[in-house]
């Protein structure tokens, strides 16, 4: 039988499991409808949405098992979380089902003025979405106010520099990895015009992320500490840099889902080095997983839940990818 220690360690693993697929998932699509924005082109518009149209819902079932999760594994946290950041989890809901109806609805709009209008909202949605979920990651990471119990802030935390950087670099990172998706599913104009956006954002990624970086580890002296242990910062730094040997050589590869490979990898970096800075808390600066985790008992039958629906959902994200897969061609709307 599993002690608590390792039983919370697996709740926690299936946690970041289910948050990080949302990230990479998801986070393709936000990108993609925040592109919607700078495409003039009818013709393009239409086919990024139809790049999107059968998989977007689906991502977001990782959304609901990682809210779901934190709520039973973690109720503590989740009791701190909520309140400290209660505007910025409305807005983002509202974000996404304005972009659920503005892509589900776009193919019924009478005229192309109001099809561009639709696209638009697509876009708001998503630019919105992506922001708020970068400024609730920073928040987490910059610390909330409480007691153990309870969160004792005022409820402006999220307001700070460094959770709106934060927001900042998760639109600019899913935009980066809407344009590598567009490469990778679309031809013709579309896609060279999507090559050039990716290169670009990779390098302003990059950049960003490396501010980010310095800037988490003057936050506070452990999470410098964590970050500079070269168990950490060592093979960090050897998988970037293949990841970025790997994304320059996609280009001239005709494997062309090797760029978005890459900038998944590096995000899943990214996420990786965040783990390490923060374990073993949950909410910083002082409540540990141990202290936020529900009863063994609870985190069990959750787990045996997450045993369930985890490869369900794998095997059905992966069933539409194959069904789904292939170029998309630019038609007129």
């Amino acid at each position: 039988m599993l002690g608590n220690d390792w039983i919370t360690l697996l709740s926690a693993g299936a946690l970041a499991f289910s948050v990080l697929n949302y990230v990479l998932l998801d986070g393709t699509d936000l990108g993609v409808g925040v592109l919607f924005g700078f495409t003039l082109c009818a013709k393009q518009r239409r086919a990024m949405a139809v790049t999107i149209l059968p998989i977007w819902d689906a991502n977001e079932t990782w959304l609901v098992l990682g809210g779901g999760g934190l709520l039973a594994l973690f109720p503590m946290a989740y009791a701190i979380l909520l309140p400290a950041l209660y505007l910025p989890f409305i807005v983002m809901f509202l974000a996404l089902i304005l972009r659920a109806v503005a892509l589900e609805f776009r193919d019924y709009v009478p005229n192309d003025a109001l099809k561009r209008c639709v696209d638009g909202l697509a876009s708001c949605g998503s630019l919105l979405t992506g922001g708020l979920q970068g400024i609730i990651l920073g928040t987490l990471v910059q610390g909330l106010p409480n007691n153990g119990e309870q969160y004792t802030g005022d409820g402006r935390e999220w307001l700070g520099l460094f959770p709106l950087f934060c927001g900042l670099v998760l639109i600019v990172g899913y935009t980066w990895l809407g344009a590598c998706w567009l490469y990778w599913r679309t031809e013709g104009k579309l896609q060279q015009r999507s090559k050039r956006q990716a290169k670009r954002l990779a390098i302003v990624t990059v950049a960003l992320l490396a501010v980010l970086v310095v800037w988490t580890a003057k936050l506070d002296v452990r999470y410098a500490q964590r970050l500079s242990d070269a168990f950490v910062w060592l093979p960090g730094a050897g998988l970037f840099i293949t990841l970025s040997i790997s994304f320059v050589i996609g280009w001239r590869s005709r494997r062309d889902y090797l760029p978005l490979f890459a900038a998944l990898g590096v995000f899943v970096l990214a996420f990786a080095m965040m783990i390490a800075a923060l374990f073993p808390l949950i909410v910083p600066p002082n409540l540990t997983l141990q202290s936020a985790a529900s009863s063994p008992v609870s985190q069990v039958f959750m787990l045996v839940g997450f045993a369930v629906l985890i490869p369900v959902t794998l095997i059905y994200n992966t069933y539409g990818f194959k069904v789904f897969s292939g170029k998309v061609h630019p038609v007129r709307d």
